[in-house]
């Protein structure tokens, strides 16, 4: 598994030893502690003759520098730190680790010509720095250890940090915080990347309860019990599989007593085989990170708890397996959802909205939530509209839409609004039950926010489609793994913003 570095800090000084990073803004002046650190002024004429400007991410190297006690010194160029945010210095923090992982000790310099990073953007660098070193290799019985095409290094074993800065405390006191976040994105990786045949919904539901060591209760609900409240729609998904289904709740209770909870829930198809209407063989593999919004509801809950959030927060993630089996349900068949709608199966590959479904009325019926969002790796149709970039966003609350939005560009998990509209229910209209679960091809992504709707009422709620952004998505700066993550940073950025008393 990951080996994560050490972070500390410390007041600002020369570092003599080990790996020595300094930054440079956009005119590439040195800060005034380079002549300590580099007295024969060798990163002087290392970036006259590499044209280095000081271009954000761009990065001087020089190994072993004349009369100097550092074993290397890097140059990174931080830009226009006048309009740098946070999501820039995590970039920088990532760029970092990358080029100084096979470094044991690394001293930053967060100070240069005319300007210091403040506690927040102190914080955010480590968290970039942090979430860049994590890796997912603990199935590997040989580690590497050799520099990969980009240049960066591969780490040889635990890196000590110290972030040099004017106010050690109070940068210490926000890297609390961004700890406890960048805690819970590694959590959300680690339950992704995870192999099908090792992470059922009964293991996936036992990390879970997990997270009562953090003060978050949990709460699981057995099929038997699921059956006792009539949930057809997730039973339906899970009785083609040996596996048995579970209906995880956790509750962190961090606000005033009188505030209603704001709720999250999540698509926890541990894996999907298309069920009878079987995938195709090429990339199926991919479908055991078909739970990736429990993955990311599930570490939320972990930043939320770890940071102690000041708000009521209900997180909800329906596990089941979706496999061909002779008990198996078919295409044509009717089944009966919690709330007591009934829904046509079209096609059991059209599984995850079956499960949120009567997730999302468990929700509303049992917790009275003041909002609900559901995160689901649900349609391949949200690729073509979007690509990887932005996860689909429905909503039918402009308010809630709007928050999303503005907490997805600060938070860098971006999100882009889909409409929504009475015209196109008439797609998922079924000859035989109150709806059918596919509308045909055009649309897709929009049919099945339909569809969801139907079970969430009169409530605020926000449908995320993270189908292209919590899963094989393009390598980043503070990303290197095949599961992304995607959605704790988004969603405790917008507790903290707009729902915390």
């Amino acid at each position: 598994m990951s080996v994560l570095p050490t972070i500390t800090f410390a007041k600002i000084s020369a570092p003599k030893k080990g790996t020595v990073v300094l930054l440079a803004a956009k005119d590439a002046n040195l800060p005034q502690l380079a002549d300590e650190i580099d007295p024969a002024g060798i990163l002087a004429r290392a970036i006259k003759f590499s044209n280095f400007s000081g271009k954000s991410k761009s990065v001087v190297d020089v190994v072993a520098p004349a009369n100097s006690a550092a074993d290397r010194i890097l140059v990174l160029g931080v830009g226009d730190t006048g309009s740098a945010k946070l999501t820039d210095w995590a970039a920088l923090g990532g760029v970092v680790r990358g080029k100084s992982g096979a470094a044991k000790t690394l001293s930053v310099l967060l100070s240069g010509d005319g300007f210091d990073a403040d506690p927040e953007a102190a914080a955010a660098f480590a968290q970039g720095l942090m979430l860049r070193a994590y890796e997912f290799d603990k199935y590997k019985t040989k580690k590497e250890n050799e520099a990969n095409g980009n240049g960066d290094q591969k780490p040889a074993g635990a890196q000590k940090v110290t972030l040099l800065v004017r106010d050690p405390a109070a940068c210490k006191k926000a890297w609390a915080t961004a700890e406890a976040i960048a805690r819970g994105v590694m959590m959300a990786r680690d339950l992704v990347n995870e192999p099908a045949n090792i992470l059922g919904p009964v293991e996936f539901a036992a990390r879970a309860e997990a997270l009562s060591a953090l003060g978050v209760e949990v709460e699981v609900l057995t099929e038997k019990e699921m059956k006792k409240l009539g949930m057809g729609a997730l039973l339906g998904v899970a009785q083609g599989s040996s596996r048995p289904p579970r209906l995880v709740v956790m509750k962190w209770m961090g606000g005033k007593a009188k505030d209603k909870p704001v709720a999250f829930i999540g698509k926890g198809v541990v894996f999907d085989t298309g069920g009878i209407s079987i995938k195709p063989a090429g990339g199926m593999e991919d479908m055991k990170g078909d739970m990736g919004g429990a993955a990311a509801v599930a570490g939320l809950m972990h930043a939320l708890a770890a940071r102690k959030a000041k708000a009521n927060v209900i997180g909800i993630i329906g596990l089941v397996e979706n496999m061909p089996d002779g008990n198996a349900q078919r295409p044509g068949d009717i089944v009966t959802s919690m709330s007591g709608q009934t829904i046509e199966v079209i096609n059991t590959d059209a599984e995850g909205r079956l499960v949120l479904a009567d997730a999302l009325w468990y929700c509303k019926e049992t917790h009275k939530p003041r909002f609900m969002i559901d995160l689901a790796t649900l349609t391949g149709a949200v690729l073509i509209a979007l690509g990887q970039q932005h996860a689909g966003l429905f909503s039918n609350n402009d308010e809630l839409a709007g928050q999303l939005s503005q907490v997805g560009e600060t938070s860098g998990e971006k999100v882009w609004r889909l409409p929504m509209g009475k015209e196109y229910d008439k797609l998922i209209d079924s000859k035989f039950a109150d709806m059918k679960n596919v509308g045909g091809r055009n649309a897709g992504s929009i049919t099945a926010a339909q569809f969801l709707e139907r079970f969430v009422g009169d409530v605020a709620w926000a449908h995320l489609d993270i189908a292209g952004t919590a899963m094989s998505s393009p390598a980043n700066d503070t990303n290197q793994s095949w599961g992304s993550g995607y959605g704790v940073r988004l969603l405790d950025r917008l507790v903290a913003e707009h729902y915390e008393n």
